[in-house]
């Protein structure tokens, strides 16, 4: 008896998630891209923080200036930066020193990204 052909299954690309954990909208945001197919490689920033290149690049990928991926409701925000005025530089030296300053999560999809905040704004890239 002759099995009947059928096309391999095709696996959609990989994206890469910066994210943490413990926060909702970057598990809803893991679960939305893994429902429709994607491979996601999750990387918990807290952990394992991007360098200044890693950070410059994202911001590219991004379109966004290094002060717009800054959480401001974080504690380290409000009583060493709240206030201030900033070079690019320095928000993104901040951002090495204190990494809960980024804003989660990004989603990584070839040389375009987004924050997905609210999740569904991960929809953009898949």
């Amino acid at each position: 008896m002759t099995r009947p052909m059928h096309p391999p299954m095709m696996s959609k690309e990989s994206i890469r998630i910066y994210y943490n954990p413990c926060c909702s909208k970057c598990r809803e945001t893991v679960a939305l891209a893994s429902e429709r197919g994607y491979t996601t490689e999750l990387i918990e920033y807290l952990v394992t923080p991007p360098g200044k290149e890693e950070l410059r690049s994202l911001l590219s990928k991004l379109g966004m200036k290094p002060l717009e991926l800054i959480r401001k409701g974080e504690e380290v925000f409000k009583q060493n930066y709240a206030g201030r005025t900033l070079s690019d530089e320095e928000w993104l030296d901040a951002m090495l020193a204190h990494p809960v300053l980024i804003e989660r999560p990004i989603v990584v999809r070839g040389n375009r990204a987004v924050v997905a905040r609210p999740p569904e704004k991960v929809l953009a890239l898949l």
